[in-house]
């Protein structure tokens, strides 16, 4: 077995292609690439060529380096530092001051919805995890299923379509309709448990260095996927943020920080600023740029959504946009979303497939798990359904891309809004049996609704703690 994402020849055409999206001339160290035999990108994140030569892989390691000096003309609009991604946010939300006693029945109903919501997006998502959009349509119209508004299921697909278009083969046997026996194992849920980890055992003044041994410790390294997995190795190659996300990262503007942020949102209702700067500290343990802005734009839409002031998601998502440079592409690819579901007149499901179709010309050519694509149909996807949960998830997932990821946040926030989990249909939640899979220890086999209420505990302001209340819940 030869362990993909980590492996330099692999890594180079990525980093090639970061390169184009940066504005970042490239040519020189591509032609030297080429002329060594070296490949492209391979479409499927995880997809290896075969074993490189030593001389191939030496000459990849070298090319990373040259590449990682040549300077970006976005840099300015687009800054690291987290005061300097302050400065660039024209309307930055002030912080909250002071802070009323939570309503903690309500926040708890809320957060279980969120759970629940994240869970049942995801899940919808994973069956068509990697297959085309055109895939998508055509698997869904074959079943009766567009547009997308339940479980994918392959009871009627005709047999020659099953060929052509298999479904993801590792996640299939958990996610079709005919499959579901509560929610399976997913890196969008792992991530969340994480989270509540961290803020148990360090608080909301957590630093990424403590992120950082938390994965060391908690999470396995066989359960990370592109950048994390690449931060994953530079922690045990001895590097220590942010150099861990920056280093031979290509992925660092993908998707994986962005669905890291809900717990920072769950647990800072109505403080939109609190709730980016925590996931700011989180994401870049992995993460650079617009990978940071993605899951800073999240955790804010997220507590926007958490607050239960009946915030509408336009509003939710506008708020999100305050904490992301004005000027950077992740500012550019919302917008751009929020606008295209905007213009489309019907406001129907079988309408937004228009609008689909407008976002994969604009953004079509980035790499299906790369952030700005999945950005901009999350919050297409919101918009459009106006917050209604089967609309949100559905839309979200019918959109392709990152599937199960774009589906999972789209659940989250739909289901704040819903605000209970009796609000959100019973076709949605009931499959999922109050069970969670996971391989984050303590954690395998618990329900949503204990985990609500371990987030509710941890939601600022804190209650006084318990001397004896255990971090980690029995299953």
């Amino acid at each position: 077995m030869r362990l993909t994402w980590v492996q330099p020849e692999d890594l180079l055409g990525h980093e090639l292609r970061q390169a184009a999206e940066d504005g970042r001339d490239a040519s020189a160290v591509e032609r030297v690439w080429r002329d060594a035999g070296g490949a492209d990108a391979p479409e499927r994140a995880g997809a290896s060529a075969a074993p490189a030569d030593g001389r191939l892989r030496a000459t990849a390691l070298r090319l990373l380096d040259e590449l990682a000096l040549l300077p970006s003309p976005l840099a300015a609009d687009e800054p690291a530092d987290l005061a300097a991604v302050k400065a660039a946010c024209p309307d930055w939300p002030a912080a909250r001051t002071t802070r009323e006693p939570l309503a903690h029945g309500g926040l708890r109903e809320r957060l279980e919805a969120a759970w629940l919501g994240r869970a049942a997006g995801c899940l919808l998502g994973k069956p068509v995890e990697k297959m085309t959009l055109a895939g998508i349509r055509e698997v869904a119209r074959a079943t009766g299923n567009w547009p997308l508004d339940g479980w994918f299921t392959q009871r009627g697909l005709p047999e020659e379509t099953a060929r052509r278009l298999p479904w993801n083969r590792r996640s299939a046997p958990t996610s079709l309709a005919e499959n579901i026996d509560g929610m399976p194992e997913d890196d969008d849920l792992n991530y969340p448990l994480l989270g509540l980890l961290l803020l148990q055992r360090h608080g909301h003044g957590f630093t990424t260095a403590d992120a950082a041994a938390l994965w060391l410790d908690e999470l396995p390294a066989g359960r990370t996927f592109t950048a994390e997995r690449v931060a994953y190795r530079n922690l045990l190659d001895g590097l220590v943020p942010p150099e861990t996300g920056r280093r031979h990262n290509p992925f660092r503007e993908w998707i994986g920080a962005l669905i890291r942020a809900d717990v920072f949102g769950w647990t800072h209702p109505g403080d939109p600023a609190a709730a980016a700067e925590l996931a700011w500290r989180d994401a870049t343990l992995s993460h650079t740029g617009n990978g940071v802005y993605g899951e800073m734009f999240a955790a804010a839409v997220v507590a926007e959504a958490a607050s239960g002031t009946g915030a509408d998601v336009l509003a939710c998502l506008r708020t999100g946009l305050r904490v992301v440079p004005a000027r950077s592409r992740l500012a550019r690819a919302v917008t751009f979303g929020i606008d295209t579901a905007l213009a489309e007149a019907t406001g129907t499901a079988a309408g937004f497939e228009s609008v689909v179709d407008r976002l994969h010309e604009e953004y079509g050519h980035h790499h299906w798990v790369h952030v700005l694509p999945n950005a901009a149909l999350l919050a297409a996807a919101l918009t459009h359904a106006r917050g209604d949960f089967t609309g949100s998830v559905c839309r979200a997932v019918s959109g392709g891309w990152d599937t199960d990821s774009v589906g999972a946040t789209a659940g989250s926030v739909a289901g704040l809004l819903a605000g209970s989990p009796g609000a959100l249909p019973a076709r949605w939640t009931a499959p999922l049996k109050n069970r969670l899979a996971t391989s984050v220890g303590g954690f395998d086999g618990t329900g949503f609704d204990t985990l609500a209420r371990l987030t509710c505990d941890l939601a600022l302001p804190l209650p006084r703690p318990s001397t004896d209340r255990q971090e980690i819940p029995a299953p």
